[in-house]
């Protein structure tokens, strides 16, 4: 029994390790081809239009409705002192350095890192991705770069925009409904807020877009077995994309804040 069990853990860890050097493989042709032509610059469009365009909806609900309930709960708390004017300090820095990085990856992770297993899932178990191959048609170039491409670029500017969102959600609430002062409200966002907080969120974005693309992609590209398949690529790569996005969040605020 202590041998199977043993010989199963040491088979998870070797698949671990396996996809994660696949990964990193697929990773590296994709900055390759990323550099030589053709260059077929309508599928970076289509991606970015995908990817940004798509979600905006989305990330800006979410961040719109996180700010506004996360300044009730700070102004709740905050009057147990008589602290509320710093309500304002405390939601942008909590969003602009971890809620909206984070929160905006998670949906997008949702709606197009499951797109992205799921159409390039459907194209390996059909042999679409093989014929592109007899058609002198490189897949990494033609369907990996341009997502993962799109990923690190548009992530940035969606959560800049659930930045906005959310800020003005929490000024809404706390100066309108809560009775806080605006202008308090906005001199402690200035005062304990500079432009690193913001460029830290952006950074983690990148980082999480590259993330989840890449997932999606090596996931699809990996699927097998008919519609099963598909479908079991999908799930797995919405876990694997969100929890990698939680613990590389963690890594990147030691390392961007210490």
């Amino acid at each position: 029994m202590m041998r199977r069990l043993a010989t199963n853990v040491l088979g998870q860890v070797l698949g671990l390790m396996e996809g994660l050097g696949s990964a990193l493989i697929l990773l590296w042709e994709a900055l390759l081809w990323l550099f030589r032509p053709p260059f077929r610059w309508r599928l970076f469009f289509q991606s970015m239009e995908f990817i940004g365009a798509g979600s905006l909806f989305i990330v800006i609900l979410t961040g719109l409705f996180t700010g506004m309930v996360f300044a009730v709960q700070t102004i709740h708390t905050f009057r147990l002192f008589n602290a509320e004017t710093l309500v304002g300090s405390v939601v942008s820095l909590a969003l602009m350095r971890e809620l909206a990085p984070v929160l905006t990856s998670l949906m997008v992770t949702a709606r197009v890192g499951s797109a992205i297993a799921t159409e390039l899932g459907t194209m390996r178990v059909t042999e679409q991705v093989d014929a592109l191959y007899t058609m002198a048609v490189n897949p990494v170039q033609y369907l990996v770069t341009p997502r993962i491409v799109a990923g690190i670029v548009m992530l940035p500017i969606l959560t800049g925009f659930c930045d906005l969102v959310g800020i003005g959600g929490a000024y809404y609430v706390s100066v309108n409904l809560m009775g806080v002062d605006g202008g308090m409200f906005l001199d402690k966002i200035r005062m304990y807020a500079d432009s690193w907080d913001v460029v830290s969120g952006l950074i983690k974005a990148s980082v999480f877009g590259l993330l989840l693309t890449l997932v999606g992609c090596y996931k699809g590209l990996n699927a097998s077995g008919g519609a099963r398949g598909v479908g079991l690529a999908t799930t797995q790569s919405v876990v694997l994309s969100s929890i990698l996005i939680l613990v590389v969040d963690y890594f990147l605020t030691l390392l961007l804040y210490h």
